[in-house]
């Protein structure tokens, strides 16, 4: 068995930034509401017609994270594409990838946990590499979330907090047992998947030729809904649960934590993560006020600002952790 360690980052965000004052002009919001709430400043938006999808996102941080890592992109053996937003309803973005990349035809995979979809794809990258099956893997978290939103008053909740972007990392095999990710932690709660999702256009109670004929403009089920309070009182748990559960799996405590990198769904979550574990500033890494919630590109960014930073050092003890829509929340310790 080996372990597997990540040995190239980077990431990808649009240039058009969108600041809380441009959004209190097509919806009712303030700055001063949007801080409070979510810690957001500002995030990034595509803008329509520029080229940027799910998928270009991805390949341009792809590039950067190979070329890190010191690679040939014909070294990949495996892709594994987190995301809620592809370019197409099928195929998914991994094949997309292989093909804008130039890869030889390895196994492409696609991952649907939303905000948890780093995590997995990660873990999924992990097994792979620990049982020898592959040597080399490129995990990538995108998303294009500002087509899908709904950027009114009514829809202010939900739009608000969410901008687009997309970062990847290359896995490799290691001999060294005591180096790279130690272990991950994948958990799921489906009771709970109509409080944080978007129906449609799901075939699950209509099919497309319904909505089609239904053509009603007030049709909300394509708009992301989110049940606040709920999400917020489950995330807190379910954070502080995966994290004390993987250094517990590793014989370590919050006090060896060197940098925790949460997915960054709303500032307020990360301080009290942080504030349970009594972890200063400099041991959580948080970018969400620059770019929002990027979904299952939040982690792979976060990571690869805070490794070109200086903060993740060879021999730290990196925890990454989520919780999303499903629910599903998962951690990764890593030995860096």
């Amino acid at each position: 068995m080996y372990n597997s360690r990540i040995i190239g980052l980077g990431h990808y965000v649009p240039e058009n930034v969108v600041t809380n004052d441009d959004l209190s002009k097509v919806m009712d919001t303030n700055d001063a509401w949007i801080q409070e709430r979510t810690g957001i400043k500002e995030r990034r938006h595509v803008v329509k017609g520029d080229g940027d999808t799910t998928t270009t996102m991805g390949v341009k941080a792809a590039k950067i994270a190979i070329e890190r890592a010191g690679i040939d992109k014909d070294d990949i053996d495996f892709i594994v594409f987190a995301t809620l937003s592809p370019d197409y309803y099928f195929p998914g973005p991994g094949v997309l990838v292989q093909r804008d990349l130039g890869i030889k035809t390895v196994g492409a995979l696609d991952v649907r946990n939303q905000c948890s979809g780093f995590v997995y794809a990660v873990s999924i990258a992990d097994q792979y590499i620990k049982t020898g099956m592959y040597k080399n893997v490129l995990v990538i978290g995108s998303e294009l979330h500002s087509h899908g939103l709904d950027m009114t008053t009514r829809g202010r909740s939900v739009s608000v907090i969410f901008g687009d972007g997309a970062g990847a990392a290359v896995l490799t095999r290691e001999e060294d047992t005591t180096k790279g990710i130690l272990s991950t932690h994948l958990h799921s709660e489906g009771q709970h998947a109509e409080e944080l999702s978007l129906i449609a256009p799901g075939m699950g109670n209509r099919w497309v030729t319904d909505i089609m004929e239904d053509s009603d403009p007030n049709d909300e089920s394509y708009f992301p809904y989110m049940n606040g309070q709920f999400v917020f009182k489950n995330a807190v748990v379910r954070f502080s649960e995966v994290i004390v559960e993987g250094l517990e799996k590793n014989k370590l405590n919050a006090t060896d934590i060197d940098l925790l990198v949460p997915h960054q769904a709303n500032l307020r979550i990360s301080q009290f993560i942080q504030k349970k574990f009594q972890l200063t500033d400099d041991q959580v890494f948080n970018n969400i006020m620059n770019y929002g919630n990027t979904t299952a590109a939040s982690i792979p960014i976060a990571l690869t600002e805070a490794w070109e930073a200086g903060k993740v050092k060879s021999g730290d003890l990196v925890v990454l952790a989520a919780f999303g829509s499903g629910f599903t929340w998962g951690s990764v310790i890593i030995r860096w």
